[in-house]
């Protein structure tokens, strides 16, 4: 049997909170249209288990069942029925994500209705041994955050060596210019072809591939733009090609260590974040990266950094194969269970 969303839930009364007054940290999460990722609030609106949907530019759909505040741009349902679960709700709709996304209607910047959301149709039988699936879901979402926190300890333990070895010690610093020489890709994001022979980096957090190389070298790769200014660095050496907004990044000094390089910059991506130009995307430019400045420590203690790198990036390997298998196993659970 069918059932629309608007006849199980009710939508709550709009937030009066701009996306912009979101912090960076606070008591309470903030959802907005914009991101996929929460940002804090200091107050809550909502209180009870509530289905969020951002209603302008992205299709995101959240799920919360602690207080929470909102921008003006999300709706917010709560159940009306205490025996309906959202949260198998919400697993429904990261299956079929087509729903929200075929709704998004617009010349610009695309908005998706509160009608066309509340007329969504489902199969009732979801709703079918509902706390049973979400309790092979949560031990799932278990071990994940496990694995995800482990990777994060190891960052940590990573950053921990990097100030033990090298901050305060006295070591010379370069600004950006005079360490790295900086050229970009020049091709469009959309260039990758699917089994390609070689690496092909955009800006996004995946590596694409591509049938043609333009570099044949070590380098490291940053993300040049992203919608909330969330960028990325990469390492690689060998062939491989870029889109025309990733900056790849070639040492000057060859006798330097790419890893001790790219871990200062990682560490920097944070404060680029909050540097970066535009609006509804972000982009860093030359002049934003010329003012960063990097140690240089000598080469005999950059190759111990990079070594003990290594053996980080070896366990990282190894817990990032766990995590696969776990969103694997997830996702044939999500479409056994939803289709």
């Amino acid at each position: 049997m069918k059932v629309k969303l608007g006849d199980i839930c009710s939508v709550q009364k709009k937030s009066n909170v701009k996306a912009g007054e979101g912090l960076s940290q606070g008591k309470y999460k903030f959802f907005t249209s914009s991101s996929s990722q929460y940002k804090f609030y200091n107050t809550y609106q909502f209180d009870k288990p509530a289905l969020i949907f951002g209603t302008g530019g992205n299709a995101n759909i959240h799920f919360c069942d602690e207080p929470f505040a909102t921008s003006t741009d999300c709706l917010v349902l709560y159940a009306n029925d205490s025996q309906i679960n959202l949260k198998i709700v919400y697993l429904y709709f990261i299956s079929n994500m087509h729903l929200l996304e075929n709704g998004f209607k617009g010349a610009g910047l695309k908005h998706i209705s509160k009608q066309y959301l509340t007329n969504i149709e489902f199969d009732e039988s979801i709703f079918i041994n509902q706390n049973e699936k979400l309790e092979r879901f949560n031990l799932i979402g278990h071990f994940i955050a496990k694995r995800i926190q482990q990777l994060k300890k190891l960052d940590l333990l990573v950053k921990s060596k990097f100030i033990e070895m090298f901050e305060d010690k006295g070591f010379p610093t370069l600004l950006w210019n005079d360490v790295f020489l900086t050229k970009t890709g020049k091709l469009d994001s959309n260039a990758m072809v699917d089994c390609g022979e070689y690496p092909f980096f955009t800006c996004a957090k995946e590596i694409f591939q591509i049938d043609k190389y333009a570099f044949d070298q070590e380098a490291l790769l940053l993300a040049g733009n992203n919608a909330v200014g969330k960028y990325d660095v990469k390492y690689y050496s060998g062939k491989f090609n870029a889109y025309q907004r990733t900056y790849v990044l070639s040492l000057r000094n060859k006798d330097w260590l790419y890893r001790c390089f790219q871990y200062q910059l990682q560490d920097k991506l944070d404060y680029l974040q909050n540097q970066s130009k535009g609006t509804n995307t972000k982009y860093l430019t030359l002049k934003i990266l010329a003012e960063l400045n990097f140690i240089i420590p000598p080469i005999s203690q950059q190759n111990n950094f990079a070594e003990f790198v290594k053996l980080i990036d070896k366990l990282k390997f190894t817990i990032n194969c766990s995590l696969e298998k776990l969103e694997t196993l997830k996702k044939a659970l999500m479409q056994k269970c939803f289709g």
